[in-house]
């Protein structure tokens, strides 16, 4: 749902980085999850700059506190979010699916959705193969289907299909 960024000042306030639809919508889900399971609120100061609030309530103290939580994941459990509708799904509804070729013959296994800002990529892990790493677009993945747990992996041409060196 969001990342928590780099500290912004020195009473504890941090850049947080929403990945919903409309960022401000961030705050809403509270209570907000680290990857330790720590649950976090957060209120908007300005735009992109938040105070967060441990679970019990109680602002970071300071500068130092806030550089602590420097890249730390912020989600919600899978139950909060609303239902993706017909031909919608959610990027981590991805992970795990098996990838096949246009032949309907597996070629591996999701194991995570890369998004670095420029569009996502997903990383297929293949058995004695290096990972494939292929762009998140109509051209090389055409077709999904979650609830089957597939999708259609077309690799870009210039991609190879190699083994992993002995």
């Amino acid at each position: 749902m969001g990342v928590i960024g780099k500290p912004h000042g020195v009473r504890g306030l941090l850049h947080v980085h929403s990945f919903t639809a409309d960022p401000a919508d961030l705050a809403s889900y509270a209570p907000l999850l680290d990857d330790a399971g720590n649950a976090w609120s957060l209120t908007w100061r300005s735009e992109g700059v938040a105070e967060l609030r441990d679970g019990m309530g109680r602002p970071l103290a300071d500068r130092k506190a806030a550089e602590k939580l420097i890249n730390t994941r912020l989600h919600v459990e899978r139950a909060r979010l609303p239902q993706p509708g017909s031909e919608e799904f959610y990027l981590a509804d991805l992970v795990g699916l098996e990838a096949c070729d246009e032949a309907g013959q597996p070629i591996g296994q999701v194991a995570t959705v890369h998004d670095y800002g420029a569009g996502s990529s997903l990383e297929i892990l293949r058995t004695g193969k290096v990972p494939l790493l292929v762009p998140f677009t109509k051209a090389a993945v055409p077709e999904i289907d979650v609830a089957a747990g597939r999708l259609t992996v077309v690799p870009p041409a210039e991609f190879e299909m190699r083994e992993v060196a002995a």
